[in-house]
């Protein structure tokens, strides 16, 4: 071993020895992630989605108590609907007015019970950023909505918290790819079409770079716990996640069936997840848009297996184009920059890049030099 590689490990181990506890778990190695060009081209796999066991929970209401809940309070913590932390199997107070919010949210009854049309929203795929940060919720259940001036129109798009942005005079966001997911030129063509379809509204454009340490954005597939805190859960589940600006990074679900084709897929089933689509709401994060309750908008949290939504609603746009303006070639009507607008009831949502992206980041080094 050369004296490069041994300096290398000492720093990685003096770095790790000041990290807090929680923070000292390596990440898995970068997932090789699964591509097929069509739905009937995925193998059979025997593997159960993620929250296939709360189909046993149908019909369950206050007062129940029954194995399961426990887990199912785990999921709406996850996602901002509870705040506590120590999860039982009874159906309580705190449950009830958890799932009320998340009705409300998704445009369903808000009865407080899990009810079918309930069930089967939360079993979808989703994005992985929470729609609930610190009790303030980004979506229909926030009674503060605002409305476009004069014209009575509710507008759901949200902010991260502070309304970050990529500011100042830079309007070219670059973007790279984990080296180690060894991505083809067909896969890579998918996220340029993606970046392409934000760019059209938008004064920002979008360049690919070999330089994944240097790039603006920085996209990776992994699976299961990859070192950010927000661990992956194999087949469906949560899909991905990014961060606001100007953190730049976007993670994706290694173990999902992801179908490239651009074809409207429509197989309950299969486990098919189309890539632009989901990568077309994550780069909405990237620019700093929270979730949104139009379910034909993009930053709608939620998408089934074997749908494709890639096309910008009206929602999606009027909020990008509160952060950056229109851009030069956009034929709709422009909207104003963010300080001209009333977005104070717009909703707010924050993220957190953990500490231990840090150690993602040494390993991913170490990996490259070794």
């Amino acid at each position: 071993m050369n004296h490069n590689i041994l300096n290398l490990l000492s720093l990685f181990i003096l770095t790790l020895s000041t990290l807090p506890s929680s923070s000292l778990s390596l990440p898995s190695l970068p997932s090789l992630p699964h591509f097929f060009p069509n739905i009937s081209s995925i193998p059979h796999s025997n593997l159960s989605a993620a929250w296939d066991s709360f189909h046993a929970l149908a019909g369950c209401h206050s007062g129940d108590q029954k194995p399961g809940l426990a887990k199912l309070k785990q999921y709406f913590h996850s996602f901002g609907y509870l705040t506590i932390s120590n999860f039982s199997d009874n159906f309580d107070d705190s449950l009830e007015a958890a799932i009320k919010t998340y009705q409300l949210n998704f445009n369903l009854n808000s009865t407080g019970e899990l009810d079918d049309s309930t069930l089967t929203q939360i079993l979808q795929p989703r994005c992985g950023v929470a729609d609930i940060v610190n009790g303030t919720t980004t979506m229909k259940s926030n009674s503060n909505v605002t409305k476009r001036r004069n014209l009575g129109v509710v507008k759901h798009y949200s902010f991260f918290s502070g309304s970050p942005r990529w500011g100042g005079k830079k309007s070219e966001l670059t973007f790279a790819f984990l080296p180690e997911n060894r991505l083809d030129e067909s896969v890579k063509a998918v996220f340029a079409t993606a970046f392409d379809r934000w760019a059209e509204v938008t004064p920002l454009t979008f360049r690919e770079t070999a330089s994944y340490s240097q790039a603006d954005i920085k996209i990776g597939f992994y699976s299961r716990d990859h070192g950010d805190g927000e661990p992956f859960d194999g087949v469906l589940g949560t899909l991905g996640h990014a961060f606001s600006p100007p953190s730049g990074h976007l993670h994706l679900d290694g173990d999902e069936n992801w179908v490239i084709n651009g074809e409207i897929l429509r197989s309950p089933a299969e486990d098919a997840v189309d890539l632009e689509s989901v990568v077309v709401h994550e780069i909405g994060h990237l620019l700093g848009l929270g979730h949104s309750s139009v379910e034909s908008a993009i930053m709608f949290p939620s998408i089934s297996s074997g749908v494709r939504r890639v096309e910008l609603a009206g929602d999606d746009i009027e909020g990008v184009q509160a952060l950056y303006g229109s851009g030069p070639g956009y034929s709709g009507s422009p909207n104003p920059t963010l300080e001209e607008s009333d977005t104070n009831g717009a909703g707010i949502i924050a993220r957190s890049f953990f500490m231990g992206s840090l150690s993602l980041s040494f390993g991913i080094l170490l990996m490259n030099v070794l």
